[in-house]
């Protein structure tokens, strides 16, 4: 009786890989940007980077203060690397992150600020596999990526200084008349990336 359950778990593994191969073959898996990603999909991508997160984290502390020069400095790093993505203060969708598998996540409405500082600077170092986030740790140095980190952590408490710089950046966002053609489950708020701000991380990285 054991040798036939055995048996029968080792014939429903085979087709289950075999299935899966063939799916792949036949392209049944969607490799597009604009498909809606399965249930499973999205449970590895996000189960998977969580765990690198946090092995990768640990024991890692922000060894800079948010003083005014180094929040300055990170909206200026923002601004030439991150907006063109992530957007910039009203929180509109830009062309690019709207486009991108998965969808960027607004920063001007959806931050990060509940994050752990290490848990931003992990990835802008590291980017974000079949992502559009890109790695920043050969591009950047150490301080800078701390830099960016600092600044999006403490985006909802600027000072006056800093807030009136974060509102002078600009980024390319689509056009309202675009937006009101998209289907509900299109629009960026209404994503499954979407997070309003201080309720915890957002599978789609900074």
């Amino acid at each position: 009786m054991f040798k036939g359950f055995v048996v029968g778990v080792l014939a429903v593994v085979v087709l289950v890989v075999v299935g899966g191969f063939i799916a792949i073959k036949v392209g049944m898996v969607p490799a597009n940007a604009d498909a809606r990603p399965s249930l499973f999909e999205r449970w590895i991508a996000s189960t998977s980077l969580n765990a690198s997160i946090e092995r990768g984290t640990e024991g890692v502390q922000n060894p800079l203060q948010a003083t005014d020069d180094n929040v300055l400095s990170g909206i200026k790093l923002y601004a030439a690397h991150c907006a063109v993505c992530h957007g910039d203060s009203s929180g509109k969708p830009t062309y690019i992150g709207f486009g991108l598998y998965q969808k960027a996540p607004m920063l001007g409405r959806h931050g990060v600020e509940d994050d752990p500082d290490a848990e931003t600077y992990w990835k802008v170092t590291h980017g974000i596999r079949l992502t559009g986030m890109p790695s920043f740790g050969l591009t950047l140095n150490d301080t800078q990526r701390w830099q960016l980190a600092t600044f999006l952590k403490n985006m909802d408490k600027l000072s006056a200084k800093p807030e009136i710089a974060w509102k002078k950046v600009t980024a390319p966002s689509l056009p309202e008349a675009i937006l009101r053609t998209l289907p509900v489950m299109r629009r960026p708020e209404g994503g499954e990336n979407s997070k309003q701000r201080g309720s915890g991380s957002a599978v789609t990285p900074t």
